[in-house]
């Protein structure tokens, strides 16, 4: 008899309960993104919106979350002030279209990416287990957005100026180089020069997919050159995702070329051509003596047939001068021949004087 006190063995064991997931550590996350940003965020939920993704809060539908997509449209444009403000002083003298240009290099998804990652604001966010599976944490999209609406945040809580103090230190290094003249990030224009250059081509960009709501739309562009698909890159904007497919597509040439050992960037199929044209001079006739290649000169027929109508004509004169039998006979048969036959005797002396070989009389 078993003891009332122990579990009965032919009973199946309790089912085991998953413990439940820990909720998300909300004051450690705001309280991480103010150390690195060294700022103070009284504002804790808009803070904490900032760093939460749409797909956090589609998984977690009974709770009061908001997403960081309004607060991303309003950092877009917060940001793209800040760095405006520091172009205008740092060059006076720049025209509008030169400004345009830096602005959009600073400030383009790479480097508002850029910017995320020089504090690992990546290991901040709050994703869906999907992002999170297909590394959301690495995305370049995901972190442009995630970074203007940190800076949005920011701009609520302490104004341009906090924005600006967050321009100058992230972004420092970009001013510099585009005082220096080095600030040079269109890969499209590069790609373009040398597709030209090098294999006299243009580089073709099409849409292939989008993402996102409509204000914050994310496009992929696929990229080919010469029928070849070099690279895929997405953007907020179709000349976003051009720029970020030109990039890798610029770095596969230059591999290919130094692979190739030829240091330009040439493609395979361009480096085969070049090399199947190289030999192209030796096969020309040799000039001079010297040369003896073996098999073309029985080839060249042509010298043999024009001898025989010189020696045709050295012995034309002697049968004229003769004067035989034979001269008389062949009067005889012009006179018997039908009209045409002298025309056609003349034809035949004058086709044997071009360089045939008269046939030989009996």
């Amino acid at each position: 008899m078993s003891d009332p006190l122990l579990p009965d063995p032919r009973q199946p064991p309790p089912a085991a309960t998953a413990p439940a997931p820990a909720p998300a550590p909300e004051g450690d996350l705001v309280d991480a993104l103010q150390a690195r940003l060294g700022v103070n965020l009284a504002d804790r939920t808009t803070a904490l919106a900032a760093l939460t993704h749409k797909s956090y809060v589609n998984e977690h539908r009974g709770e009061p979350l908001l997403d960081n997509e309004r607060l991303e449209f309003l950092g877009d444009a917060v940001i793209d002030l800040a760095v405006s403000h520091r172009l205008m002083e740092r060059f006076p003298e720049a025209r509008e279209g030169e400004l345009s240009k830096m602005r959009a290099a600073v400030v383009d998804e790479q480097g508002l990416a850029a910017m995320a990652r020089a504090f690992d604001l990546g290991a901040l966010l709050r994703l869906g287990r999907g992002e999170e599976l297909t590394g959301g944490r690495r995305k370049a999209s995901l972190l442009a957005d995630a970074m203007e609406a940190v800076v949005a945040a920011i701009y609520l809580e302490a104004g341009l100026g906090g924005v600006l103090s967050l321009v100058d230190r992230f972004l420092g290094d970009a001013f510099a180089r585009a005082a220096a003249g080095t600030l040079d990030r269109d890969f499209k224009t590069q790609l373009q020069e040398v597709a030209q250059s090098r294999f006299k081509a243009t580089p073709r960009y099409r849409v292939v997919g989008e993402s996102g709501p409509d204000h914050a739309k994310v496009f992929l562009v696929e990229l080919d050159l010469r029928g070849e698909t070099l690279s895929r890159g997405s953007g907020r904007s179709k000349k976003d995702a051009e720029q970020a497919a030109a990039r890798p597509a610029l770095e596969i040439l230059a591999r290919r070329g130094a692979a190739e050992g030829n240091g330009g960037g040439a493609a395979p199929e361009v480096a085969a051509e070049a090399a199947s044209a190289t030999p192209r001079p030796e096969v020309a006739p040799p000039q001079g003596p010297a040369a003896e290649p073996p098999a073309p000169v029985p080839v060249e027929a042509p010298a043999s047939p024009r001898k025989k109508p010189a020696a045709s004509r050295t012995r034309a004169p002697a049968r004229r001068r003769a004067g035989t039998a034979s001269q008389a006979r062949t009067k005889a048969r012009t006179k018997a021949a039908p009209k045409g036959s002298s025309r056609a005797s003349a034809k035949a002396a004058t086709t044997t004087r071009a360089g045939r070989a008269p046939r030989p009389k009996r």
